[in-house]
């Protein structure tokens, strides 16, 4: 390996694998590719379609940097955006309530069908106190998006 070689010009954001919370879940979406990641990256418009936010505002244009503000399940939520890959992928993360978390969004194109791959981590104090019952709360949460996504992405093509 030259050591001297050029860096990449851009870090790839990966959740923490070492977390005591890690959840992996995916689905497949009967709906263009163009549908499903203007669904989920119009944050200003989560609360239309998935019934687990209560309202979502992204501050400024959808670029590594930028926060958004969220409600979900009693929870204000700031988040910043580590990492996009236009139609391929979307990274963010950020501390709330004594978690910090990281969540990685892939999307795949195959035919007719996206796969839509979400992995996220939880670590911090509270998740340390209780983290086979927040691992389940994120996984049901989890599981209830990809299913909103792939409704409401089907439903509109």
């Amino acid at each position: 390996m030259n050591a001297n070689a050029p860096q990449s010009h851009h870090a790839v954001f990966t959740i923490d694998e070492t977390a005591p919370v890690v959840v992996r879940l995916s689905t497949v979406i009967d709906a263009p590719l163009e549908t499903v990641w203007a669904l989920h990256t119009g944050i200003d418009s989560w609360a239309d379609w998935n019934a687990d936010v209560d309202q979502a505002k992204l501050d400024g244009p959808l670029q590594p940097g930028s926060s958004f503000h969220w409600k979900t399940h009693g929870l204000d939520i700031t988040s910043t955006v580590r990492e996009i890959v236009p139609g391929v992928r979307l990274v963010w993360g950020g501390p709330a309530n004594g978690i910090d978390g990281v969540h990685v969004w892939t999307f795949e194109q195959t035919g007719g069908q996206v796969t839509v791959r979400t992995e996220e981590s939880w670590s911090g104090a509270p998740v340390d106190a209780a983290a086979e019952e927040l691992g389940q709360a994120l996984r049901q949460s989890l599981t209830a998006w990809l299913a909103s996504l792939k409704s409401r992405a089907e439903q509109q093509s």
